[in-house]
């Protein structure tokens, strides 16, 4: 089936909190969505951000950010007052958010939530705990005790609790008890939030493309509670730690810094800790995009404490040996394949035995005399085409970006004419490729300029932070995404 659908995260929604929410406005993208005949509403990992702000460096591949959590939600239900909230300055800017101030502010209100909580706790939070609590009390106790040590990262608390020693991990959960109860109400409202948007999205038909890093961060109660499944020496820091090897586009590699796993612990374990995750990944999304794939194949090792990633190597990864195990217990899984950049034979083999479709990002396509495969003659049916990812510029930004010989090379492959601009050029060669899915970034649908890029790789600061205004989910702003995605028979009809 034909289909297409919008990436843009829950952070990027219009609020009055500073930040997007599950809110209102995510109900009214919804309906956006739906009317301009999309099936699919692609996000970013829903984790808890750190202090970089990344969904892809998080506390917990489990938990849910508590950002998105709705504050007008959690007022009619009795746990806030309209007070509590509604005059707060969240941000000096509705497209941009601001993390810095959302972090003291939001956890302040949170506290005012809490102490309701407390006088009326409802009897669903404590099935959510039985259900959850094979990751949420890890998860809960990791975060008060990390308040308690001052937010510094897990491996410079004391030994004894570091290691989790026994008399240790008891002592914390009695001294730290409310605070533990407070990260799981966050959790709570969150994943009672997110189920009934999803649901909701769900009877509009829209599913929803969830985003799955293939790695996690070190400092994250991942982790710290589950250290055998990663690689790491005997006080639990890392041996060696992932990243990209040197290229054209970053001399001295990428050195992304998260620990690697113990593919041959976990095989014995029979990807125990991976089926968790898989089945809860597949469980809060319909689809999901399953990150840095070429991993899973062979993956970059760079000794812990090198400042570049110049000095690595690669190591085998556990292959279709992975994939078949997993399905043997979840069944087929609906993934897409992250397979963007140099792809060795063995790579391209792994995912056609996996069957998963890839990626085609049409940034990557014009190189003047050159067929490569990211070129819509060369799409297959099997594959996910986008204009860009949250790592790539905006259409408008990466126009800018080309010097005239490529610019020139790409308006005449695309046959762009002066009865659109080229952005929808680009938007409507994805719409029309033979590949079954195209995904459009919502900046791109607005026609927006590189200073509503969602990231730019191995940076710090400034990232992660566009936002679209309330008006941007004006029906007008959709008419030429529904009106291709009709011409090209993408209406999932």
């Amino acid at each position: 089936m034909r289909a297409s659908g919008v990436l843009m995260h829950i952070s990027s929604l219009p609020s009055d909190f500073g930040i997007g929410t599950f809110g209102k406005y995510a109900y009214e993208f919804v309906a956006s969505l739906k009317q301009s005949s999309q099936t699919y509403w692609q996000i970013l990992p829903l984790c808890p951000v750190s202090f970089c702000a990344s969904p892809y460096q998080s506390f917990s591949t489990f938990a849910g950010n508590p950002y998105f959590i709705d504050l007008d939600i959690l007022c009619e239900q009795g746990f806030l007052e309209k007070s509590d909230y509604e005059n707060i300055n969240w941000s000096d800017d509705e497209t941009k958010v601001d993390y810095e101030r959302l972090e003291k502010l939001r956890f302040e209100v949170f506290q005012k939530v809490y102490k309701n909580f407390l006088k009326r706790i409802p009897t669903a939070f404590y099935a959510f705990c039985e259900k959850k609590a094979w990751w949420l009390d890890d998860f809960a106790l990791f975060m008060a005790i990390k308040d308690e040590f001052g937010g510094v990262s897990f491996e410079n608390w004391d030994n004894d609790i570091r290691k989790r020693k026994k008399n240790a991990l008891e002592f914390y959960r009695q001294k730290l008890k409310n605070e533990v109860v407070y990260y799981k109400m966050l959790q709570f409202f969150f994943f009672e939030q997110w189920g009934k948007l999803k649901t909701y999205a769900n009877q509009n038909g829209i599913k929803i493309i969830g985003d799955l890093p293939i790695y996690v961060a070190l400092d994250s109660a991942d982790v710290w509670s589950n250290p055998k499944q990663f690689f790491l020496d005997k006080n639990y820091c890392p041996v060696e730690v992932a990243g990209c090897p040197p290229d054209g586009f970053s001399p001295t590699g990428q050195l992304w810094g998260n620990p690697l796993y113990n593919w041959k612990y976990m095989k014995q374990d029979g990807y125990n800790w991976w089926l968790n995750r898989m089945r809860e990944s597949l469980e809060m999304c319909d689809v999901v995009r399953i990150d840095h794939f070429r991993g899973f194949d062979t993956y970059y090792c760079i000794p812990y404490g090198d400042k570049t990633a110049e000095n690595g190597k690669w190591r085998q990864g556990p292959g279709m040996d992975f994939f078949n195990t997993l399905q043997q217990t979840l069944g087929e899984m609906p993934l897409i394949a992250e397979d963007l950049g140099f792809l060795t034979e063995s790579v391209i083999k792994l995912l056609k035995d996996s069957g998963f479709p890839g990626m085609k990002v049409l940034q990557f396509a014009f190189n003047p005399g050159e067929d490569n495969f990211y070129l819509p003659h060369n799409h297959k049916k099997n594959c996910v085409v986008y204009t860009g990812t949250h790592d790539n510029n905006t259409i408008e930004g990466w126009n800018k970006e080309q010097n005239d010989y490529t610019l020139s090379y790409a308006k005449k492959y695309l046959k762009h004419n002066d009865n659109m601009s080229f952005c929808q050029t680009l938007m409507a060669a994805a719409l029309s490729s033979v590949a079954d899915t195209a995904i459009l970034t919502m900046q791109d649908i607005l026609g927006l300029d590189e200073r509503a890029r969602m990231n730019i790789p191995s940076t710090l600061g400034g990232n992660w932070q566009w936002r679209a205004k309330k008006q941007d989910l004006d029906e007008k702003n959709f008419s030429f995404l529904k009106e291709y995605t009709n011409l090209y028979y993408r209406n999932g009809k």
